[in-house]
C-alpha cells in the first residue's frame, strides 16, 4: 500500500521551506529550501509552489501519496504592511430611524491609517430604512464604483442577529461581478465599528490573496496532486484555500503560528511557553491545555474580531547587539547584527581575529551611538552578539544551530571586557542578565494572564538563535527547557501537522441547552467547510459568565484518522515520562488510575495532590498542582461532579473559585471551565449524551493550589 504524506511549507523572510511528513509514523521525510519570492510576478507564491515540487522531486514522493498540502502566508501581513490594498465602498444600513441615526454616523468611516504611511481608501454609503429597495442599493454600488471602489463592505446595525438586508445587498453586488465582505459573515458578536472594521481589514486584501491563492492553487493541482489546498491561519488552525478567498484577514500573522503549532508537536506537555527567537526579534507566547492562547489582533491600535495566537514580540534575539558606554553594559538590543551588516565573532573564524579593537557606533540614523563593534586588523568589523556569550558561557551545545567559534568569541570579547574591567565570563553573563531582565517580565506575565502554573511549564525553543536565549533563561526561571531536532523547519512541520479549525463566537446571556447546541453545530459546520471531514471534527465550547460571551472552537482533520497502535507507549515508558516531569524521584510518584487511552499519575504534596494525565501516545494532556480524580460510569457522573464542585472549590477570594473539570471518555477529552453549575451540567450533558450510560468515564476536578 502507498505511503500517505503530508507536506507543508512556510514563507519566511529569507527562505520558503517544505517538509514532506509521513503521516502515519509523523517522521520527516524530506526537507527542501528555495529563496523567497518577494519580488516575482506571481508573489510568495512562485516560493510555495518551487518549494513544494522540489521537495517531490528531491525525495521521490509521488503526487498521489500526498494526502495534505498546507502553507503559510506573508501575503495579508505584508499587503497590510506595504498599503498594496484595495479602495474599500462600505454600504450600510439599519432596521429602524434610532438605529439609522446611529448606524449612518458609525459608518461614516475615516480611511485607516496603516501605520506605514499608507492607509486604507474608504467610502461609504448609508440607505436609510424607508428608502431601502433594488434601485437605491444599485444607486449606492453604482456611486462608489464611480469613485473608484475595488472591494464592498457590507454591514448593518445588529446584522448578527438578523443578516436579511446585508445578503440581500451581498447578493446585488455578486450579480454584478464585484468582490464584497459581509460584516456579519466575519464575527457574529456585536460592535458595529469594530465589525465593519474588520470587514474592511478583509476586502482591503482580497483582490491581493485572491490572484496569489488562485496562482498557488492551479500550480499545486498542475502537479497532479488532488487533495484541496490548506492555508494557514493567524489561530494556529487551517482553512482550504476556497474558504481563504472569503476571508484572508484571517491568515494574518500564520508565520508565527506555524512555529506554535510545531512547537506544540514537540511538547509533549500541555502547558507551556514558546520561544522562537531568530535574529532580530523573539516570538514568545503561550500554549494552555494543549492549545496556544490566543486573542483579537490590533491595527494601528484599533481592535478588530481577527482572532491570532497571543504573541509578545521582543527586540532581542540571538542577533542583538551589545552597548556599552562609561565603562558598563547599557543594553542589548534591540539593533541586531543583521541590520548593522556586520558577522558575529563567534561565527568568525579565529585566524581572521588578529588585533581585535573595541569601536563604538550607531548601526542606523539616530541610533545611539553605543553599539559595540570589534575591529579587526584585516580591517573587518565584527560584533558581539548573545550568541556569542552564550557560547562563552558553554551554554550552546554542538548539534545546535547557535554552536560556533568559543575562542574566536572570547577573543573578539576581550576589548570589551578589558573596557569594563571584567573578564570575557563575567561580560558574557553580563549580556544574558540584560537579556533576560527584557524577557522575564514577558514570561511571567503570560503566565499570570493564562494562569499557568510556574513549577508546571516547559519552555520550547525553535529557531535558529533558540539556544543563545532559553538555556540562560529557563536556569533562571528554574523552568525545564527543549530544543526541538528540527528547530529550523519548525515552523514548515507546524503547517504540516495542522488540523482544520474554525471559530463561532456569539453574545448569549444566559445561554440554554438549545443555543449552545446552535453554535457548537455552527462551528462544526463552518470546519467541515473550511475542509475537515465529518467525523473528525470536535467542538470545545467555552462560556465567559463575565462578559456573556461562548465560543465555539471546532477542529478537525482532512481526512478520517485511523488507528496508530504502532505510536502507542507502554505504561512503564508513561510512568518514566510523568516522573521525568514531575522532576521527581519514581517512588516519590504513582499512577492514580487508566482507561484504554490514558494513565494517570500523582505526586503528593503538602497542599495536594499535582497530577499529570498521559494519552496512549505519550502526549502530557493534563498538567495541575491540585487535583482530584474519580473513576465511574456515565450514570454516575453526577453525583461525582457535584461532590469535586463543593470540595474542590477555593474559598480563600473574594470570589468562589470553582474547579476546572476534565472527562475522559473512550479517545476523548475534554475540557470544561465555568462559575456556575448548571451550565456545567448543561456543557457535560451535552458531550456525553449520546455515550453508553455503562461506559467507564475518568473524571478529573483540578484548581489552583491554595
Amino acid at each position: 500500500m502507498n505511503r500517505k504524506v503530508r507536506v507543508g511549507i512556510d514563507v519566511g523572510g529569507t527562505h520558503t521551506k517544505a517538509v514532506a511528513i509521513d503521516n502515519a509514523t509523523k517522521e520527516i521525510i524530506g526537507k527542501s529550501s528555495v529563496k523567497t519570492t518577494h519580488d516575482d510576478q506571481k508573489g510568495v507564491a512562485t516560493g510555495v509552489v518551487n518549494a513544494f515540487l522540489k521537495c517531490l522531486q528531491e525525495y521521490e514522493i509521488a503526487p498521489e501519496e500526498v494526502v495534505f498540502v498546507a502553507h503559510s502566508t506573508t501575503q495579508a501581513t505584508n499587503a497590510l504592511l506595504e498599503g498594496d490594498v484595495a479602495k474599500i465602498g462600505i454600504i450600510s444600513t439599519a432596521e429602524g430611524f434610532f438605529e439609522g441615526l446611529i448606524t449612518r454616523k458609525q459608518m461614516n468611516m475615516k480611511n485607516i491609517d496603516l501605520g506605514t504611511g499608507r492607509e486604507i481608501e474608504i467610502h461609504s454609503r448609508f440607505i436609510k430604512p424607508r428608502e431601502f429597495n433594488p434601485s437605491r442599493v444599485n444607486q449606492a454600488i453604482d456611486e462608489l464604483h464611480d469613485l473608484g471602489v475595488e472591494v464592498f463592505v457590507v454591514t448593518s446595525a445588529f446584522g448578527v442577529d438578523s443578516s436579511k438586508k446585508e445578503r440581500l445587498i451581498a447578493e446585488t453586488i455578486k450579480k454584478r461581478g464585484y468582490l464584497y465582505t459581509v460584516a456579519s459573515e466575519m464575527t457574529k458578536l456585536y460592535g458595529l465599528s469594530r465589525r465593519t472594521r474588520t470587514a474592511v481589514l478583509n476586502g482591503s486584501i482580497l483582490p491581493k490573496m485572491l490572484e496569489t491563492a488562485n496562482s498557488t492553487e492551479a500550480s499545486v493541482h498542475s502537479s497532479g496532486v488532488d487533495v484541496p489546498l490548506m492555508i494557514m491561519r493567524g489561530d494556529g488552525g487551517v482553512m482550504d484555500v476556497a474558504e481563504m478567498k472569503k476571508r484572508p484577514v484571517l491568515t494574518m500573522l500564520s508565520g508565527p503560528a506555524a512555529s506554535v503549532m510545531g512547537s506544540l508537536i514537540y511538547l509533549r506537555a500541555s502547558n507551556g511557553v514558546y520561544f522562537e527567537v531568530g535574529g532580530t526579534s523573539t516570538n514568545i507566547g503561550v500554549i494552555k491545555d494543549g492549545r496556544p492562547a490566543i486573542d483579537y489582533s490590533q491595527i494601528s491600535g484599533r481592535n478588530t474580531y481577527i482572532s491570532s495566537l497571543d504573541v509578545k514580540v521582543l527586540g532581542v534575539a540571538g542577533g542583538s547587539m551589545v552597548r556599552a558606554n562609561q565603562q558598563q553594559l547599557a543594553d542589548v538590543g534591540p539593533r541586531s547584527a543583521h541590520i548593522a551588516g556586520l558577522d558575529y565573532a563567534v561565527f568568525t573564524p579565529l585566524e581572521e581575529i588578529v588585533d581585535p579593537q573595541l569601536e563604538f557606533f550607531a548601526p542606523k540614523e539616530g541610533d545611539p551611538k553605543d553599539y559595540v563593534a570589534i575591529r579587526l586588523a584585516s580591517g573587518k568589523r565584527v560584533t558581539i552578539t548573545t550568541t556569542c556569550a552564550a557560547n562563552i558561557l558553554g551554554l550552546v551545545k554542538p548539534e545546535h544551530f547557535s554552536y560556533g567559534n568559543i575562542e574566536s568569541a572570547r577573543k573578539a570579547i576581550q576589548p570589551l571586557a578589558d573596557y569594563l574591567q571584567q573578564t570575557p565570563e563575567e561580560v558574557a553573563e553580563g549580556i544574558l542578565q540584560k537579556a533576560f531582565a527584557k524577557i522575564k517580565p514577558v514570561i511571567l506575565g503570560l503566565a499570570n494572564k493564562y494562569k499557568l502554573e510556574q513549577e508546571q511549564i516547559s519552555l520550547v525553543g525553535v529557531g535558529g538563535g533558540a539556544s543563545s536565549l532559553i538555556v540562560y533563561c529557563a536556569d533562571k526561571l528554574g523552568l525545564k527547557y527543549s530544543i526541538p531536532e528540527n528547530a529550523e523547519v519548525i515552523s514548515s512541520i507546524g503547517v504540516a501537522l495542522s488540523l482544520v479549525q474554525d471559530v463561532v463566537e456569539r453574545m448569549i446571556p444566559n445561554p440554554t441547552k438549545n443555543d449552545i447546541k446552535q453554535i457548537k453545530q455552527e462551528a462544526m459546520d463552518k470546519a467541515i467547510e473550511s475542509g475537515a471531514t465529518k467525523e473528525s471534527v470536535e467542538v470545545h465550547i467555552d462560556i465567559d459568565s463575565q462578559t456573556q460571551k461562548v465560543t465555539a472552537i471546532a477542529t478537525g482533520s482532512t481526512e478520517v484518522q485511523t488507528g496508530e497502535d504502532n505510536l502507542k507507549i507502554s505504561q512503564a515508558e508513561a510512568f518514566e515520562l510523568a516522573r521525568q516531569d514531575f522532576q521527581a524521584l519514581p517512588e516519590a510518584v504513582s499512577l492514580i488510575d487508566s482507561t484504554n487511552y490514558f494513565s494517570i499519575f500523582g505526586m503528593n504534596a503538602a497542599t495536594g495532590e499535582a497530577i499529570r494525565l498521559l494519552d496512549d501516545k505519550g502526549f502530557i494532556k493534563v498538567q495541575r498542582g491540585n487535583a482530584r480524580v474519580r473513576k465511574t460510569f456515565i450514570q454516575n457522573y453526577l453525583d461525582v461532579l457535584q461532590n469535586f464542585w463543593e470540595d474542590m472549590a477555593n474559598y480563600k477570594s473574594d470570589l468562589i473559585i470553582r474547579p476546572d473539570f476534565y472527562i475522559c471518555v473512550g479517545p476523548r477529552l475534554m475540557d470544561f471551565s465555568t462559575q456556575d453549575f448548571q451550565q456545567l451540567l448543561m456543557l457535560v450533558d451535552l458531550e456525553l449524551a449520546n455515550v453508553n450510560s455503562e461506559e467507564e468515564v475518568m473524571i478529573i476536578a483540578a484548581n489552583q493550589l491554595y
